[in-house]
């Protein structure tokens, strides 16, 4: 009996009793406590007035923390980008170029390999448009727009803004501002000539010519922490520490301050000052890295093809400097002019003793300095003045510290072969992180030529290279004479030996979590299955025979169906429960699942052999024959076939969510009984739920 027959069971009897009430009431509690449909972003819309019969638009969005909601200049081949339909312009009103942003984010999206540009805590967009229907009473506009956290919701907007009567040639301007539904007119009134723009915005510069987007001005997202960037500089600076260039000049240097200073007070006062000098030199390095390209640009930089050739080929050449090759060396004369300013002696004597460590150590501190670099212009903002602090940080330290405490000197190791060791551990570092570079540039252009596997293979090499030289198989310029290998130089050369051997399984298809920010993602590759893999390894029986009709080969060589009555039908054949899986093109957080929940060995035969997987598309466009398409209750017009699908979701399952996973049974009924439903989750918990459903169906 469904709900309608039970509801019409129970008024016909007339037993609508207190119990029945609260029981009624608590099942409808129940279904909103497990499942709602979720409304991040709260709009608000108005138009005002500009000159003539020119006004402008604007939509103002309120999104929730920790979503993020994608623009209409994020490209194709990601998440899904903002699009922007005027419903009713034909003969009331043109365009006046494209519609301008707010302030957006830019970050490199390593599930889709492209460039994603979104919306964080608030979206603001304006369109100026110019009217020609005099009579016009309405602009009517249609937003949809994916927005993110750990799931995905593809969402619409429906705007109706009135036009006040107002509104006409050299007329006073007001504004009219809409709420939600409700519009109303709060009678602002400013001057004709002026433009009225949100205040503290930098928007994006349109070509109103061509109406294309010229150039944009937005902060971009940084892909690490300034902490992680203070830290990873901070390490990097020990490792200059540790080169030939540097190590040498620690005693020399703490014994120039502790015999020529008077006393030893004042030895530790100059000490401490030449440290604050090299912390001074490379942060003002920082400093002006930033002023020269600018903050908010130098992550636009990042995604650039230019600027990943070009760093590739230094990095290159940082990598072959510090394998032997050759020394980047600054100009002589740099160095001469400094010396003679440090013989001053006083503080500024000093502070040229530091300037002067930074010029002469530059054939070993400058490639780590570069790379740190441009790392750091990765993120924007102020960190490569952070990421100069953390390695002069590290760089200056020792200085100080063995002033104040010159006993500790005895206890340093002596300079020898093992510190070109060090400079050549770092080379074949910068080598690996050079393809890197190259690896987005082709990740942009999508040429193809720098795929995962392809990618993999030149680390297997390196790390293979790196490994011999460690173990003293093979020998490099500036290398002493090795008769046996130190212990410390054996685990390193373990550690490293472990790691090319850890990457090899990526060649087959193997996710790599450890480097998954640094290889191509797995769909950009010669085959989704690996080099030499088989998309039916691994698969039942039924798909190694032939695929049933309306199935694929999805992610993992994982049999699925696209279709509800199709899997459904299939699943009744073979008795088989069903897992439903709400997902989208455009959905990262899906994509992260399969990639690093899915593929666990714990998970990945149940997916293939225990359950029908059913994978519903709510983004895709393809548009329903004629016949199919609908009008739901609520008066929402389902058209597509990912329309079909969002409906469906939400009808059953009282969400709107991506991705959202359900188990169900031959009629459809939920199988886990304490989670109906399971959406972004760790392989753990994931585990434990497919489990108690496939068990509670074998029941």
């Amino acid at each position: 009996m469904n709900f309608n027959q039970y509801h019409q069971t129970i008024m016909s009897k007339s037993i609508w009793n207190k119990t029945v009430v609260f029981l009624l009431f608590f099942l409808f509690a129940f279904a909103k406590g497990n499942a709602q449909i979720l409304e991040p972003v709260k709009w608000t819309s108005k138009i005002e007035k500009k000159s003539g019969n020119n006004a402008v638009l604007i939509f103002d969005g309120t999104i929730e923390k920790d979503w993020h909601m994608y623009s209409q200049f994020t490209p194709d081949g990601g998440p899904l980008a903002l699009e922007i339909v005027f419903k009713n312009q034909k003969g009331n009103y043109t365009l006046v170029g494209k519609a301008k942003e707010g302030k957006t984010r830019t970050a490199f999206n390593d599930i889709f390999g492209v460039n994603e540009t979104f919306f964080e805590g608030k979206a603001h967009i304006e369109q100026e448009i110019t009217i020609i229907n005099p009579n016009l009473k309405t602009v009517d506009v249609d937003f949809d727009f994916q927005v993110c956290k750990e799931v995905c919701i593809n969402s619409s907007k429906k705007f109706s803004i009135s036009v006040p009567s107002t509104f006409k040639m050299d007329a006073v301007p007001s504004i009219t501002a809409a709420t939600n539904d409700e519009t109303k007119v709060v009678g602002l009134a400013v001057d004709t000539a002026s433009e009225v723009v949100a205040p503290e915005l930098k928007l994006k510069k349109i070509d109103n010519a061509t109406a294309e987007v010229v150039d944009e001005v937005q902060k971009p997202a940084p892909a690490r922490s300034l902490w992680s960037i203070f830290f990873i500089a901070f390490i990097s600076g020990f490792a200059a520490l540790l080169t030939p260039c540097v190590f040498p000049m620690i005693p020399m240097t703490v014994s120039f301050f502790t015999k020529q200073s008077k006393s030893r007070a004042k030895g530790i006062r100059n000490a401490i000052f030449y440290g604050l000098s090299i912390i001074a030199i490379y942060v003002i390095l920082g400093l002006i890295v930033t002023k020269i390209f600018g903050a908010d640009a130098l992550n636009a930089l990042s995604t650039d093809v230019w600027f990943n050739l070009i760093f590739f080929i230094i990095l290159i050449i940082f990598a072959t400097s510090f394998l032997g090759a050759f020394e980047i060396m600054l100009p002589n004369s740099w160095g001469n002019k400094v010396d003679q300013q440090a013989d001053r002696g006083g503080i500024i004597g000093i502070l040229f003793m530091a300037l002067a460590l930074a010029i002469v150590s530059f054939s070993c501190t400058g490639p780590i300095v570069g790379t740190l670099l441009v790392e750091a212009a990765s993120n924007g903002g102020i960190a490569p003045i952070i990421g100069m602090l953390g390695f002069s940080l590290a760089l200056a330290l020792p200085f100080m510290l063995f002033a104040m405490f010159p006993g500790w000197l005895n206890s340093l190791p002596k300079s020898g072969g093992w510190l070109n060791t060090v400079k050549v551990v770092l080379g074949f570092l910068e080598l690996a992180l050079a393809f890197k570079f190259l690896s987005n540039a082709d990740l942009v252009l999508q040429l193809h030529l720098l795929e995962r596997e392809v990618f993999i293979a030149i680390w297997i090499a390196i790390f293979a290279a790196l490994t011999l030289y460690l173990f003293g198989k093979i020998s490099l310029p500036h290398d002493s004479p090795l008769s046996h290998i130190s212990v410390g130089r054996l685990y390193l050369g373990l550690l490293t030996l472990v790691f090319t051997v850890y990457l090899i399984p990526g060649l087959w298809g193997a996710p790599l979590k450890l480097i998954s920010a640094f290889p191509p993602p797995p769909q950009y590759s010669e085959s989704p299955f690996g080099v030499g893999g088989s998309a039916n390894s691994g698969v039942s029986g039924e798909a190694i025979k032939g695929l049933p009709d309306g199935a694929e080969l999805g992610p993992h060589g994982i049999m699925v169906f696209h279709d509800y009555e199709d899997g459904l039908a299939y699943a009744k054949s073979i008795n088989k429960p069903i897992m439903l899986d709400f997902t989208g093109y455009a959905c990262v957080n899906c994509r992260k699942m399969e990639n690093n929940v899915w593929s666990e060995p714990t998970i990945l035969p149940i997916l293939k052999n225990d359950v029908v997987l059913i994978s519903l598309y709510v983004d895709d466009k393809r548009e329903l024959p004629k016949e199919e398409q609908f009008v739901t209750k609520s008066g929402d017009k389902i058209i597509t076939v990912g329309d079909k699908w969002t409906d469906f979701m939400i009808s059953k399952y009282k969400t709107n969510t991506q991705p959202l996973y359900i188990i169900t049974d031959l009629e459809g009924k939920n199988l886990n009984s304490s989670k109906p439903t399971i959406s972004y989750v760790n392989a753990d918990e994931y585990l434990h739920w497919l489990k108690e459903g496939i068990g509670n169906f074998k029941e």
